[in-house]
Parts: C-alpha cells; sequence; structure tokens
C-alpha cells in the first residue's frame, strides 16, 4: 500500500472519529438532562396496597382446556427443526407420537444424551417443564430453542402432539 493510500485511509477513519465526537459534544450542549429542572408534571401514587398477583392455573386444568388448533399455530415455531410426520427425522427428532413415548426413542435420530434427566417417558407434564425453558430442563441439550413463556401455549401444543397420532 502507497503512502497516499494509507494517508487517506487514516483521513477517513479520523475524520469519521471526529465528526462522532463534534455530534456528541453538540448534543450535550443542545441537551443538558440535569439541567431540566423538576418534571412539568407529576404522578400522585396514593400509598394504597399493591395488587395481589393472580392465582396460577394449575397446568392440568389448562391442558384440558388446551386447543389443538391454537397449539398448531404454535407449534409453527417448532418446524424450522421438527417435522410432525412418522420417522421423518429434521435438525431435531420428529414429534409424531411424541406424547407418552420414551425419551430419547425417535428412530434414526442421534440425541445428545442430555434428556435422560428429563425422565422416562414425555408425559404431558415432563414436555411442560422441557417446552418451558429446554436449556434448564435439561442442561447439556442441543435443542437451541429458548422455550414458550406462556403455560397456555405449552398446554396447547401438548393438545396438539397428543392429537397426531391416534
Amino acid at each position: 500500500m502507497d503512502t497516499m493510500t494509507l494517508t487517506k485511509v487514516a483521513a477517513g477513519v479520523l475524520g469519521a472519529w471526529l465528526v462522532l465526537l463534534l455530534g456528541g459534544w453538540a448534543g450535550e450542549e443542545l441537551y443538558h438532562s440535569e439541567l431540566h429542572g423538576e418534571p412539568s408534571y407529576a404522578i400522585a401514587v396514593d400509598g394504597g396496597e399493591a395488587a395481589e398477583p393472580e392465582a396460577e392455573v394449575p397446568f392440568e386444568e389448562l391442558l384440558a382446556a388446551a386447543s389443538a388448533d391454537n397449539g398448531a399455530k404454535v407449534f409453527r415455531k417448532c418446524t424450522a427443526c421438527h417435522k410432525a410426520e412418522q420417522g421423518a427425522n429434521a435438525t431435531g427428532p420428529y414429534l409424531y407420537g411424541v406424547v407418552g413415548r420414551a425419551i430419547d426413542s425417535a428412530e434414526g435420530f442421534q440425541y445428545s444424551g442430555a434428556l435422560e434427566q428429563v425422565g422416562d417417558v414425555w408425559s404431558p407434564e415432563n414436555l411442560n417443564a422441557f417446552l418451558e425453558k429446554p436449556s434448564a430442563s435439561a442442561p447439556g441439550t442441543t435443542m437451541g430453542f429458548a422455550g414458550l413463556n406462556k403455560a397456555e401455549d405449552r398446554a396447547d401444543v401438548i393438545a396438539y402432539l397428543d392429537s397426531l397420532d391416534n
């Protein structure tokens, strides 16, 4: 690289840095957050009682009221890695007939070995715990999914998976 090219590159980098610094300085001069004084209006809050947390609905009740149709919609998040057809493994194992199936038993899929911590069988309770946060339920699992936060979504997905096989 010749000296003219090196000079141009250095001037570009230093010029951009100078513009960034001058922009920050100009912003500080225009907007002094510490000099704004009192807020324009204050929202008065009574020292009332704190709202009581809602009672958690047992998972069995959620599962009894679960909708397989809603579960099919939520299951779309899973279709990037899992298939709902018998024997159709993808990045993850097929999920046809998974409810009630032994853990680590999808034919033709190579498991990481971390799922033995979950239990022996994919019962609705084991699926619920795993789908909530797979990495917490089975540390070391290769499943990179963050989980389903809503208990209703987990119940719907389990109802959908249970409806797949007869």
